[in-house]
This record gives structure tokens, sequence and C-alpha cells, in this order.
């Protein structure tokens, strides 16, 4: 008993020891991983900024993407290490056109915080192209020059990047991935944004969705495949890639529409948004918390691995899992309001740590396909993204009250064998 005693006292010293020293490094280097979560703050009932640092740290975050420049955020971040994607609203696009709007944006919002808050990017927008605002559209990309220029006119170029996100509804065709295309109508737009960013050196964004092709037609999309559980996989006859989940196939459509475009492989994809919400309205399929559970969990684990895709199988995927908290005023289906893994009091809105052990998540190339996989279809995304590969993760601390919940060390030891430290 005396023994047992001892190892529940270092499990709970341990924790507050190391998260303290991590939360208060001003370190200069992510670790090797390629998870991201992304904070949205439609809510009425979030904890303080800083008591939300705590449960990023708990993951293993090191990368965070924003709706807009909150202060409060941006401040509550300095010297945690953790590097900040910030979000310009749509409406804030259009004024950001003329230099000196772009140049008093980039000085009230981006330079008062550098470098002790590790500002990366600023996302322009939010899935622009697909909607159906032309001034916005044809706004677009001069902001971004203009901001591009604002950043190297105060000799912050080289920290801080300019993009902007999508969704896959830019797309005409997104099966098989090796025939995807852009829509022909957003080309005139598309083309010269990539130039912008391969000239950059910024990404191209993009929100991916495997729920939302799930949800539109669950007879036909078989949920192994958009879960990344064992199933038999999907070989695309133009490359003969075989592809064991829907998210890879989704991010090689964008790739290869990429290329199409004249965009050349030299622009990274990143995958801004994707998420499972844990709960929906009746007449929406899958949303449930062990779907959510299986998704994150097992894409948790992917990561991890620094598992590319098939086209890519050199280059990890840098993923922003959507969301940090359910958010209670997000407008839409039941759905909306269910994509956080954590509830606003800081617990888990499942157990989103106890990820199947018995799952092999692959991204192999080659072997034949036992069926046709519906279109990996999406629509307009819930929000942004981030969570962190299970290498660079903290013991668990609860925040609201600053006190280390010892019922999670068993599920964080889990974690650690099945998320972390993967051949």
């Amino acid at each position: 008993m005396a023994v047992l005693s001892l190892l529940l006292l270092l499990l709970v010293l341990v924790p507050i020891f190391t998260f303290s020293s991590a939360a208060h490094s001003n370190a200069s280097a992510s670790p090797p991983s390629s998870f991201g979560v992304n904070y949205g703050q439609v809510a009425d009932n979030l904890p303080s900024p800083p008591d939300v640092i705590p449960l990023l740290l708990s993951l293993g975050a090191t990368r965070v993407k924003l709706y807009d420049a909150d202060p409060a955020v941006l401040r509550a971040f300095a010297g945690t290490g953790v590097e900040i994607i910030i979000g310009l609203p749509d409406r804030c696009v259009p004024r950001l056109i003329a230099p000196s709007a772009a140049l008093a944006w980039v000085k009230t919002n981006l330079q008062p915080y550098l470098p002790a808050t590790r500002i990366a990017a600023v996302t322009v927008g939010n899935e622009v192209l697909s909607g159906n605002d032309s001034v916005l559209i044809r706004s677009l990309l001069p902001a971004m020059q203009s901001l591009h220029s604002a950043l190297v006119a105060l000799g912050l170029d080289h920290q801080v990047t300019v993009t902007t996100a999508h969704s896959l509804a830019v797309l005409a065709v997104s099966y098989p991935p090796s025939a995807s295309a852009f829509r022909r109508e957003l080309l005139p737009y598309v083309a010269p944004l990539l130039a912008f960013l391969a000239k950059t050196c910024s990404p191209f964004l993009i929100n991916a969705y495997p729920y939302f092709a799930y949800k539109a037609d669950p007879k036909r999309v078989d949920l192994d495949y958009a879960l990344f559980e064992p199933n038999a996989g999907v070989v695309d006859p133009g490359s003969g890639l075989r592809y064991s989940n829907m998210l890879h196939a989704q991010v090689d459509a964008v790739r290869a529409a990429i290329v199409a475009a004249g965009g050349g492989k030299e622009v990274e994809v990143v995958v801004s948004e994707t998420g499972w919400p844990s709960a929906g309205d009746d007449d929406e399929a899958g949303a449930t918390a062990e779907n959510a559970r299986r998704y994150n969990g097992n894409l948790m684990r992917m990561v991890a691995a620094r598992k590319g895709t098939p086209s890519s199988p050199g280059v990890p995927l840098q993923v922003y899992v959507f969301a940090l908290f359910n958010e209670n005023l997000k407008p839409g289906p039941s759905s909306e309001r269910h994509y956080g893994l954590f509830k606003p009091d800081g617990t888990p809105a499942y157990d989103f740590l106890a990820a199947n052990s018995s799952a092999t998540v692959s991204s192999s190339s080659g072997g034949n396909t036992a069926q046709s996989p519906s279109p990996a279809t999406d629509t307009s995304s819930t929000g942004y993204y981030t969570i962190s590969s299970a290498t660079g993760m903290k013991p668990l601390l609860w925040h609201p009250t600053a006190v280390v919940n010892v019922v999670m060390v068993a599920a964080t030891f889990q974690y650690y064998g099945v998320l972390g430290y993967l051949d």
C-alpha cells in the first residue's frame, strides 16, 4: 500500500513540474509534431485564455489556429513556444487591399506580440473562393499581397507567412485523386494565388471533413474508410496508388489539382481543419461520440507516426483538428456545436484518449480495391484547426481549478501507449 501511495504521489507531482517548466519556457523551436488545434471562441461559456494553455499542453499541441487576432489570446500564448496562426475575418478582407490599411493592421495586431508570441501565419478570410461573395473573392489575393508587403516593410516576412483556407468545394472533381481539378470558374483566381503561395513559401490550406461525405451518403460511403479503420482500401485507377482512408484521398486530390493548375509540387498542402462531431441531430448520420473518438484517435496516431499520403509518403502531413471546445453559439445543425475535444469546463467531450489500439492506420500504396468510393465531397467547414502529436505530449493537467485529475492518469498512459512513440 505504501508503494502504491508513493506511485500515486509521483503521478501527481511529475505532471505538475513538467507542466510548470513547459508552460513558462520560451522555446525557440516546436517539437517535431505536425499536429495543431483550432481554437474557436463562438461561445459564451469558455475558460479564459490563460486557463486554455494547460489544456493545449496536456495534448502536446505545438500549433494553434485562431479565427481572429484576440489580444487576450495572443498575450496568453507569449513565452509558451506554441506556434500561432491568426485569422483575418472575411469582413476585414476588402479594406486591407489598401497598403496603408494592411500596414496599420500588422502594426496593431501582429508586431506588438512578436517575438514573445510565435505568430507564424495569417489566414486571410476563410473558404472565400467557395463562397458567393464576388467582391470578397476579387479582394482576396490583393489583400494577401498587401499584407505580405506590409510584413516585408517591417522586416517580419521571414517570421510570418500569409495564406488562406479553402473548402473542398473549390474542386470540380475529387475522385479519383489523380484526376482532380479546380472548378473552371475559379481558375482565374486560383492560378495567381498559387503563384503567390509558391513565391512566398506559404502553404495551401484545405478544410477537409470525411464526416461530410459520410453524412451526405451513409449507405455508399464506407464508415471504416472515413474513420481510418481497417478496410479493403481504394485504388486510384489513374495513379495505381492505394488509399486506406478518405482524408489522404482528399489531400492528394488537392495536390493533383494544384499541379494541374500550374502550381507545382513545391506548394505544401496543410489540413487546416478536420474533425468529427460527437453529437448531432437525428438526421445527421454518424455524429456520435464513438465515431468522433475513433476518427480523432486514429488521426492522432497517424500524425504522431509522421505518415505522409500515398502521393507524398515522405512528407509528414500537417493537420489542425477542429476543434478545442464545443462552442455553444455556433449556428446551424446540432453537430456544429459538438466538434470539440473538450467541454467548456475542461473535461473531455468524449474519451478521445482511449484510441483503439487494435486499429491499424495505413497509407500504403499498391494493392487492389474491393469497392468503389463515393467522391470525397465536402461542404463549408465548421471553423479552423489543431491538436498535437504524442511525441511532444505533456502529462495531463486539467485547467479550470488547476488541479491534477488523477483519474485521467491511466488514460494518459494509454494515450502514450496507443498514440506515441510509434515505429
